[in-house]
C-alpha cells in the first residue's frame, strides 16, 4: 500500500476509535511527541479534554504494557494517567488528561523551585519501589545494562569516525556495575526525568506528581530511577537538589548514603553512555536532529560519574574508546545523515 493510502487509513482508524469512544467530531491538537514513533493528540469534546496515544501497527511500539503499567501505578496511588478505552489491535489509548505542568515546563518558567516538586518524586520512587511489584516484567540487570551502554560505541564512537570494538566497553560497565548491585531488583521505569512528570497541586501527597512515558519499566536496581531524576540528560539540576534528593532517597528507602552515591555513580555512568548512543542513533537512524546538541551535557554527566575513585577501571576504557563530543565530532555525525521527512 502506498505511503499517503497508510496515512489515510490510519486517519480513518483513529476518527473511527475517537467517534467509538464517544467524541465523534471532537476538535483534535497534536502534542509534541518524544523519542519513540508514537504520536500524541489533545481531544477536545463536550467541554472536557482526554489524550489521544498514536502506536501505529508496525511501528516497533505495543501500547499493552503501557496499560498494564499504568494500571499497576494507579493501583498503588500513584497518578498515572486512567485509560478511558483502549484499542491494543489498533495501537491507540484515549487516556486521562493530566494536564501541561511538566515538572520540566514549571521549572523552566520559573513559577516553582526544584526541591519542593522534586521531594515529592524522590517519595513517589520510595513508595512505588516498597509496593509488590507486578509479574512478567523484564530484567533490567547488569548483563542487559552493558549492552546498552555498547550504544555508546555501535552509533555514537562509530559515526565520530572512531571505529571500536564494544566488547571492552561493555565488560567494563558490567564489572563496575556487579560492584555496587543490589541483590533485590526494584521496579524501574527507566525514563524518570522532568519531561515525564507532571505536577498535580490540585491532588494530595504522592497523587501530586503525576508520571507519563513508563511502558518500559522492568525490574533493575534501586537508583536508576533516583538517577534518570538527579542526571537529567535534558536539563541542568541544581547541584544542591540532587545532593539533597539523595540524601532523601536513602533516608526514605533505609540505604546507606555512602553506598547509594557509590551505586549512582555506576549506574550514572551506564545511563551516560546508553544515552549517547541512543541520541546519535535518534539522528542518524530516525532523522531527529535535537538530540545532538543534548549529548555534551549527558557527556559532562558520564565524566563526573567516572570521577569516583570506583570506577577508574571504566574511566580509562571510556578514554580509549570514545571521543569527547567537541563540535568537530558532533558536526561529523550531524553530515553522516540526511533528516527524514517529518511525520
Amino acid at each position: 500500500m502506498a505511503e499517503g493510502a497508510l496515512r489515510q487509513s490510519r486517519d480513518e482508524a483513529i476518527a473511527a476509535f475517537i467517534a467509538a469512544t464517544g467524541r465523534a467530531g471532537a476538535r483534535r491538537v497534536a502534542l509534541a511527541g518524544d523519542a519513540s514513533m508514537r504520536r500524541y493528540e489533545r481531544i477536545h469534546a463536550g467541554g472536557q479534554t482526554a489524550i489521544l496515544m498514536d502506536a501505529p501497527p508496525g511501528s516497533g511500539e505495543d501500547v499493552g504494557p503501557f496499560v498494564a503499567i499504568a494500571r499497576h501505578l494507579r493501583a498503588i496511588g500513584l497518578s498515572a494517567p486512567e485509560i478511558l478505552a483502549e484499542d491494543r489491535g489498533g495501537g491507540l489509548l484515549m487516556l486521562e488528561d493530566l494536564g501541561d505542568d511538566l515538572y520540566a515546563r514549571i521549572l523552566a518558567a520559573g513559577t516553582m523551585a526544584e526541591a519542593p516538586i522534586y521531594g515529592p518524586a524522590i517519595d513517589v520512587l520510595a513508595h512505588l519501589q516498597a509496593a509488590a511489584a507486578p509479574p512478567g516484567l523484564p530484567d533490567w540487570g547488569v548483563a542487559e545494562m552493558s549492552r546498552a551502554s555498547c550504544l555508546a560505541v555501535e552509533w555514537y564512537a562509530r559515526a565520530a569516525g572512531a571505529a571500536q570494538d564494544p566488547a571492552p566497553l561493555g565488560r567494563a560497565v558490567a564489572e563496575a556495575l556487579a560492584a555496587v548491585a543490589e541483590p533485590r531488583a526494584v521496579v524501574v521505569l527507566r525514563d524518570y526525568h522532568a519531561e515525564n512528570l507532571i505536577w498535580l497541586p490540585g491532588r494530595e501527597g504522592l497523587a501530586r506528581v503525576g508520571l507519563l512515558d513508563f511502558q518500559n519499566a522492568e525490574m533493575g536496581q534501586a537508583g536508576y530511577d533516583l538517577v534518570s531524576l538527579v542526571q537529567d540528560a535534558r536539563r541542568d539540576v541544581a547541584p544542591e537538589t540532587a545532593a539533597a534528593m539523595v540524601l532523601r532517597f536513602a533516608a526514605a528507602t533505609g540505604r546507606e548514603h555512602g553506598a547509594l552515591l557509590r551505586a549512582c555513580a555506576a549506574l550514572g555512568a551506564q545511563r551516560a553512555l546508553r544515552i549517547i548512543g541512543v541520541f546519535a542513533r535518534l539522528w542518524l537512524r530516525d532523522g531527529k536532529p535535537g538530540y545532538l546538541r543534548l549529548i555534551p551535557r549527558v557527556w559532562g554527566q558520564l565524566q563526573r560519574n567516572l570521577a569516583e575513585p570506583g570506577l577508574g577501571p571504566l574511566a580509562r576504557v571510556v578514554a580509549a574508546t570514545l571521543p569527547e563530543p567537541s563540535d568537530a565530532v558532533l558536526s561529523a555525525i550531524r553530515d553522516r545523515c540526511t533528516p527524514a521527512p517529518p511525520r
